[in-house]
């Protein structure tokens, strides 16, 4: 599926109304699915219910309204209604961006985007943000999505990030069977990502992990020796882009690869973005996941 203009991320940092944001995200990612005969083809078919203001009058069933002269809108597997809750990295390494999006705008781009998806969908709605520890924890609700928006689009990054202290205290909070999409850059050892993620899974959770990396984090594009800060520590280390570009690129490939070999191994659905990616990429990939998670239930 190939990305709309308007889904550029360094477009949309331009809109200075997260909300407008996600509503424009989502529209036009909707509205990109019904130009691909994707929705109503590749989704199942569920149930019939009674329509609602706001629903989409091309999803009535015309030949129900023709037998009981009234309105019923047909709903599809990705429809039922599900807990789901957002765990998002806001630690100190997502602040970093080396053009106009940081991690975590795009970040908080596509959580926001995915909120505003999911009340389309009826899911009730959750988010926790996380560095070193649980940030915010805001509990699933179908009537959440203003109290998300209002968090997301005040956050600012945090301390030091790992993954095991705060992904425990997630599994803690969620008490009923949920759908989790952890968004991170996972700067930790695969292993322990591997074990973090497995807490959240352990419960019967169904969870996505969506990495979110800078392209430059990718490709070392550097060419003048400088001072490369930490993000996460402070600590300053003198680097020769030229003489260490390969080295650093295989370390970050392998790192990556190991990631997501432990994560799909563990039974976890996972994908890898990037900053300069249209949103409409993650949208898909979350949709296609979700689904395919909804048949296996």
């Amino acid at each position: 599926m190939t990305g709309y203009r308007f889904l550029d991320p360094a477009l949309l940092a331009k809109i200075d109304n997260l909300e407008l944001v996600a509503r424009t995200v989502v529209d036009g990612f909707i509205s990109g699915l019904h130009r691909s005969s994707y929705l109503g083809r590749s989704v199942d078919f569920a149930e019939h219910r009674a329509y609602m203001p706001g629903d989409d009058i091309r999803r009535i069933d015309w030949r129900v309204f023709g037998r009981s002269d009234r309105f019923f809108v047909k709903e599809f597997e990705a429809d039922t209604n599900a807990n789901f809750t957002i765990v998002l990295d806001v630690s100190r390494s997502m602040a970093y961006g080396s053009g106009a999006v940081t991690k975590l705008d795009y970040a908080r781009f596509l959580a926001a985007s995915l909120a505003w998806f999911a009340r389309r969908q009826r899911d009730r709605i959750g988010l926790v943000t996380f560095d070193g520890s649980v940030r915010t924890a805001i509990p699933p609700s179908a009537k959440h999505l203003d109290v998300i928006l209002h968090a997301l689009d005040t956050l600012e990054p945090g301390g030091a990030g790992t993954l095991l202290a705060p992904f425990e205290r997630v599994a803690e909070l969620v008490r009923r069977r949920s759908l989790l999409l952890v968004i991170s850059d996972l700067y930790e050892d695969p292993d322990v990502v591997t074990r973090a993620v497995g807490r959240l899974a352990a419960g019967g959770n169904d969870v996505m992990v969506f990495q979110v990396l800078d392209p430059a984090e990718r490709t070392f594009p550097f060419e003048e020796a400088a001072d490369f800060e930490d993000l996460e520590t402070g600590e300053r280390l003198p680097v020769v882009p030229g003489e260490q570009r390969e080295e650093y690129v295989a370390l970050m490939d392998a790192h990556v690869s190991n990631v997501g070999r432990g994560l799909i191994a563990g039974g976890v659905d996972y994908a890898v973005f990037e900053t300069s990616q249209p949103l409409d990429f993650a949208l898909f990939e979350f949709l296609t996941r979700r689904q395919r998670l909804s048949r296996v239930r």
